[in-house]
C-alpha cells in the first residue's frame, strides 16, 4: 500500500489555471474524497494522480516516490471512471480478466484472482453473462472488479455512481465502504455529492474553483464531522450539508455582545466574543445550520434566538418538513421534525440557540476563531 503527496501541484491548461497550490496529504490505507462543485479541480487532480495529465508546477509523490515523470502503467494505481467502460463482447469473466491477461499473468494467477473479485463483489453468478445482461449496479462492479484483481497501492474513482438511480448509490456507497475497509487499499474518490463524501469519506478535501484570481483550490481537509461542525470559511459552510448552512449579514453591537440584521437580532456566542474584540460595530457573516433553526413551539431551547418568518416554500420529506421563509431580508432554511406542514404565506415563529451559530470575517468569509 502507499500513501500519496500532492506538494504545491497546479495545472494550468493554455493560460487558464485550473488548480492552484493543491498541497495535500493522503495517508496509507485511508479513504479520501475530494468533494466540490463543478470546475473546481478535483477530476484534473485525479488525473494528475493516475498520470493522465502532467502537473504545469509541483510534485507527486506515491509511496514516497517522485511520480512527476513516471508512465500511468507503471505508479501501480487503478482507475475507475464515471463510465463503465466495458467491452460488450466479452463476458464479465473476460471484461474483469483482461488487464491481467495483457500483462502475460498466468492463467491460473489470472483464474484465481478473477474468482477472488467475483466472490467479494457478488458477481459469481455472473462471470458467463455479457454486459448488455447486467443491470447498472452489476456493471458497476464488474469495472470494479478489472480493478481489484490487478491489486495496486492506490484505487481512483471518478463519479463511478453518478450513472445510477438512487437507490442503486445507495447501495454502491454500502458495497464501496466495506470494500475498502476489507481491502484497505488507499483510495481517492472524486464526487461532487456531498452525501456520498460524507458517507464514504475517513476525510474529505472541499475543492473550489480556482478563479481568475488563482486563489487555492483547496478550502479545508478533515473528518465528515470536522467540516461539519466547524466549516473553515462560509463555501465550505453552504457546501456541506443538505439542505445548506443560511449564512447571512449581521452587524456587531458597539460592545459586541449583540448581531442585528433587518429582522433578526442575537447574542453573540460566547466562542467568538474573543475573536470579536476588535470588530465591535463591524459586520460579520452569520451561519446557522438549517436542523438548529426550529419551530419556537418545541422544547428544549435554554438560550433561544426568537424570529418570525414568512414560508415561501414547504417542503415534506418523510420524519421531517424542510421550511424556506423569509425573515427580514433574508430567506431561511430551517428542519422540523414535525409531520405539520405550514401552509405557504403563514407567519411563523422561529427560535435557535446561539451556541448553534457560527461567525465567518464579512472580507474574507474565513471562520472566526474561538476560545
Amino acid at each position: 500500500m502507499a500513501g500519496i503527496r500532492l506538494a504545491h501541484v497546479q495545472k494550468r491548461f493554455g493560460a487558464t489555471p485550473v488548480l492552484t497550490d493543491l498541497d495535500l496529504e493522503i495517508e496509507e490505507h485511508e479513504f479520501m474524497v475530494l468533494v466540490g462543485p463543478s470546475g473546481c479541480g478535483k477530476s484534473t487532480a485525479l488525473r494528475l494522480i493516475a498520470g493522465l495529465e502532467d502537473p504545469s508546477a509541483g510534485d507527486i509523490e506515491i509511496g514516497g516516490r517522485r511520480v512527476n515523470d513516471v508512465a500511468p502503467k507503471d505508479r501501480d494505481v487503478a482507475m475507475v471512471f464515471q463510465s463503465y467502460a466495458l467491452y460488450p463482447h466479452m463476458t464479465v469473466r473476460e471484461n474483469i480478466a483482461f488487464g491481467l491477461r495483457i500483462r502475460d499473468l498466468p492463467a491460473a494467477e489470472v483464474e484465481s484472482r478473477v474468482a477472488e473479485a467475483a466472490q467479494v463483489l457478488g458477481l459469481a453468478e455472473l462471470l458467463e453473462r455479457k454486459p448488455k445482461a447486467l443491470s447498472g449496479g452489476q456493471r458497476q462492479r464488474v469495472a470494479l472488479g478489472r480493478a481489484i484483481v490487478r491489486k495496486p497501492s492506490v484505487f481512483l474513482f471518478d463519479e463511478p455512481l453518478s450513472n445510477l438511480d438512487a437507490e442503486l448509490r445507495v447501495q454502491m456507497r454500502a458495497e464501496l465502504a466495506r470494500l475498502q475497509q476489507r481491502l484497505a487499499t488507499t483510495t481517492v474518490y472524486v464526487t461532487h455529492d456531498q452525501v456520498e463524501a460524507m458517507t464514504l469519506g475517513h476525510r474529505i478535501a472541499v475543492l473550489a474553483p480556482t478563479g481568475p484570481d488563482a486563489r487555492p483550490n483547496l478550502q479545508q481537509v478533515g473528518t465528515p464531522l470536522e467540516i461539519y461542525d466547524r466549516p473553515a470559511n462560509a463555501f465550505v459552510a453552504r457546501f456541506i450539508g443538505s439542505p445548506p448552512m443560511n449564512v447571512f449579514r449581521a452587524r456587531l453591537s458597539a460592545d459586541r455582545t449583540r448581531l442585528a440584521a433587518p429582522g433578526i437580532e442575537a447574542p453573540v456566542p460566547r466562542a467568538f466574543l474573543g475573536a470579536t474584540r476588535a470588530l465591535a460595530g463591524a459586520e460579520v457573516l452569520v451561519g446557522l445550520r438549517p436542523e438548529h433553526l426550529v419551530a419556537s413551539a418545541e422544547p428544549g431551547w435554554t438560550s433561544p434566538i426568537a424570529l418570525e418568518g414568512s414560508v415561501e416554500i414547504a417542503e415534506t420529506i418523510g420524519s421531517e418538513v424542510v421550511v424556506h421563509a423569509r425573515v427580514g431580508e433574508e430567506k431561511l432554511i430551517a428542519r422540523f421534525a414535525t409531520r405539520r406542514v405550514p401552509r405557504l404565506g403563514e407567519r411563523i415563529a422561529l427560535a435557535a440557540d446561539a451556541a448553534a451559530l457560527h461567525l465567518f470575517a464579512a472580507t474574507t468569509s474565513q471562520r472566526l476563531a474561538e476560545s
